[in-house]
């Protein structure tokens, strides 16, 4: 299947969630406004210039990095292997320009990259022996057997797949569901039919977009979500673990929404990429 879809398709979806996001924080702040108090007046620049300059400075080149790597995607000139070349070449330009392209930078990129790189080649062989030897051992066949053995349809078969994915979001990072998962669950996902809510030739796409939007609850729901540590390491002190907790349920619940959504409306992932391939 065409990577380039996947990333048109996982598009607004994307901004789906984003809006979602933002209406409820707006709602929240009107109503509660000591829940997000104004900042004060000596934090950030102090005129309408320096303003400008630190969006200029601060969000204009990550989006210049995605536009670059994305955009060679979506207009067929790389593959998703390439446009990681083509991203890392912007991320030189970018530390050129900012004066930060300095050999120690460089030494300690290279020596992150080859660790991450490391980590992750290392779960893709887990992984794989784990697929290989299950595959071997006959558990597709047992699970296929299992799921025809429950009498479910397409529909109900599908929020088995996606709450099992919810729940394995607790206690795993995305890319262990994704790479020990998917490969069980892809071929359960090929003999579906949804009638004419989505056509066969679509139900990969629609379901591994899905899947994205599942995955993104993985990220904040404990006791691994990796995003909670992030956010904990750079609060302050007064801010507890457990106040983290219970303010990422609401944002868990509208990703819930966003999900729901897109399973009801499938065009929401469908659209763009068929507008393209047009």
């Amino acid at each position: 299947i065409s990577v380039g879809n996947l990333f048109l398709g996982a598009i607004l979806p994307g901004l789906l969630l984003s809006c979602l996001y933002f209406a409820y924080i707006l709602v929240v702040s009107s109503l509660k406004p000591h829940w997000a108090p104004s900042l004060s007046d000596d934090v950030g620049p102090d005129s309408t210039v320096g303003l400008l300059l630190m969006l200029l400075k601060g969000f204009l080149p990550p989006v210049f990095l995605i536009t670059l790597v994305l955009g060679s995607i979506f207009a067929g000139w790389a593959t998703p292997t390439e446009a990681a070349g083509v991203g890392g070449f912007g991320s030189l330009v970018l530390a050129l320009v900012n004066g930060k392209l300095k050999w120690d930078v460089v030494r300690d990129v290279c020596e992150r990259t080859a660790l991450t790189t490391g980590m992750i080649f290392f779960i893709f062989m887990g992984a794989t022996a784990f697929s290989y030897v299950f595959r071997s051992l006959g558990g597709e066949d047992i699970i296929i057997e299992l799921i025809e053995h429950l009498g479910l349809e397409a529909w109900g078969l599908l929020f088995v797949l996606m709450g099992t994915i919810f729940v394995l979001g607790f206690f795993f990072d995305w890319i262990e569901i994704t790479l020990i998962v998917l490969p069980v669950f892809t071929p359960i996902v090929e003999l579906m039919d949804f009638g004419s809510h989505v056509e066969g030739r679509d139900i990969v796409y629609w379901f591994a977009i899905l899947v994205a939007v599942n995955l993104q609850t993985s990220f904040l729901t404990p006791p691994f979500g990796f995003a909670l540590f992030y956010l904990k390491g750079v609060s302050p002190n007064s801010v507890k673990i457990q106040n983290i907790y219970r303010g990422i349920i609401p944002f868990v619940a509208l990703q819930v929404m966003g999900l729901v959504a897109c399973m009801i409306w499938p065009e929401i992932t469908l659209w763009l990429p068929k507008l393209v391939l047009d």
